[in-house]
């Protein structure tokens, strides 16, 4: 019995014996282990930062110092999501800078004497803009009722080529009658070529792309994000909108092709209600600068080389009306709508009259606006009171408040306002498809014209402030603490917006 005893008790000693040299053993190999990971961790933050410095390097990215801190913030802290993340979306420029242009004698246009129109020319040669070229209007569409006058007339219009840019083409009354427009011109012997956003192809409901083969519409997807070769780059969006006939006639602006940016669409099975948006229909040199766009768009999304560059015409000396197409985008080396934006806050003398559905300005512009009003002049903002995206909602209160205390007027429209217009005093307009937030301005592909008529620019003058009319005064409340962290939480990741 006293041996038995005897060895239960050795045996219970060897036992604790080898479970403390098992725990030893799993705690140096989890020591192991855990150094490994921080090793791990450690190469895997230091190849992200070699890979963020060097592509920013060679591609010439210049991001603004909210989207460099997000990513080099977000890759120190979070590597195996972040690092992910930016080789997919993290590209922001996709061709070298241009010196085609450096060499060019900077001209300004005899009618160009106001400092604004002036400095926005100049700026213009510098980046390699077309030329500011004699137009025949533009004609602003009142509502979507003209706008989609003005739009059947320019497509039944088309004779020889018809070229359709959106971002969205509705599955709905509105997208319906232009895809049917689109069949019939092709059908009449038109060249009729579509170009949809990859992205925004799903989000008014999938077109008929069969139908559209068997009429004999072209139609392409820019960067369809599932099966793009060109990696890094699905999250570079195609905004820019234009419907082009026969290279001489131009309808552009803030719409897509959908019901909500027209009329809206009545039927029970998808009411959508109107919202209030910006185009215009123009003639001239400038529908030429268009075409000559799509076509390097075009020629992008098909993965083929782009077109020689058309030749622009000579201003004249006695020019007229003048305009410019100005796109701006990863496919342009520099930030041509930002440049003038920021140009046109310094040399304006009188007003700055803007209206935009996204207010997240960067820091520099947000301080451009702000030194304007702080020097007298006129800073007027019109923004929808609530728009479709409630995250640009809540991240534009700071710029907002700043704004306001810096002198600037900010209005706030009861419907939803996506129209897309800056003035400055009556000498320049600049009217498209481009939002004052980080997206539109650093990332996405946009378009906009560059009125220097004066006529023109009252006209579109007229159209905003008669949207501000039908405002209210924004009202500035000082955030509390949570609500102030929450916004600047927000910001820094506002370019993504």
């Amino acid at each position: 019995m006293l041996s038995h005893e005897r060895a239960d008790k050795a045996a219970l000693r060897n036992s604790c014996r080898q479970g403390r040299r098992v725990n030893a053993l799993a705690g140096e190999l989890i020591g192991l282990l855990g150094q490994n990971l921080e090793m791990l961790d450690a190469l895997l933050v230091a190849v992200g930062l070699v890979i963020y410095v060097a592509a920013s390097h060679s591609l010439h990215q210049r991001r603004h110092p909210s989207a460099a801190i997000a990513w080099v913030g977000g890759i120190l802290l979070v590597p195996y999501l972040a690092l992910p993340l930016y080789l997919a979306f993290g590209s922001r420029k996709v061709v070298q800078p241009s010196t085609t242009h450096s060499g060019r004698r900077v001209l300004v246009a005899a009618s160009a004497t106001h400092a604004t129109a002036a400095r926005a020319q100049q700026l213009g040669f510098a980046m390699g803009l077309p030329e500011p070229a004699p137009c025949a209007g533009p004609t602003i569409h009142e509502d979507g009722a003209q706008a989609l006058v003005a739009l059947r007339r320019i497509i039944a219009g088309a004779s020889r080529t018809l070229e359709v840019s959106t971002f969205i083409l509705g599955r709905d009354v509105l997208g319906d009658e232009v895809s049917e427009l689109l069949k019939e011109r092709a059908r009449a012997g038109v060249r009729v070529r579509l170009l949809i956003d990859g992205i925004g192809i799903y989000l008014g409901g999938y077109p008929d792309m069969k139908g559209f083969a068997q009429a004999g519409v072209e139609v392409v997807r820019f960067v369809p994000p599932f099966r793009s070769p060109k990696r890094g780059r699905t999250n570079l969006r195609n905004h820019r909108k234009m419907v082009i006939a026969d290279g001489e006639h131009l309808w552009c602006g803030g719409r897509n092709l959908s019901a909500e940016y027209f009329a809206g669409d009545p039927r029970p099975i998808m009411p959508r209600t109107a919202w209030v948006d910006l185009t215009f229909d123009l003639d001239g040199e400038v529908a030429g600068q268009a075409l000559q766009q799509f076509e390097q768009d075009w020629a992008f999304a098909i993965e083929q080389p782009a077109p020689a560059a058309r030749v622009s015409r000579p201003v004249p000396a006695e020019p007229g009306p003048l305009a410019q197409l100005v796109a701006s985008g990863p496919d342009i080396a520099d930030d041509t709508i930002y440049t003038l934006l920021i140009s046109g806050c310094f040399t304006s003398q009188k007003r700055i009259l803007a209206v935009t559905p996204y207010f997240v300005p960067d820091p520099a512009l947000l301080t451009a606006l702000m030194l304007a009003a702080r020097r007298g002049i006129d800073v007027d903002l019109v923004i929808p009171a609530q728009s479709n995206h409630r995250l640009a909602d809540y991240a534009r209160h700071r710029a907002l408040r700043d704004l306001i205390g810096a002198g600037g007027r900010v209005w706030l429209h009861p419907r939803m306002l996506h129209a897309k217009a800056v003035l400055f005093d009556d000498e320049l307009a600049l009217a498209g498809s481009a939002n004052l937030d980080g997206r539109s301005l650093f990332l996405n592909y946009e378009m906009m014209v560059a009125f220097y008529d004066r006529k023109a620019v009252r006209a579109f003058a007229r159209w905003v402030t008669a949207r501000q009319q039908e405002s209210l005064s924004y009202v500035a409340q000082r955030p509390g603490i949570i609500r102030e962290l929450a916004e600047g939480l927000l910001l820094w990741v506002a370019f993504q917006l």
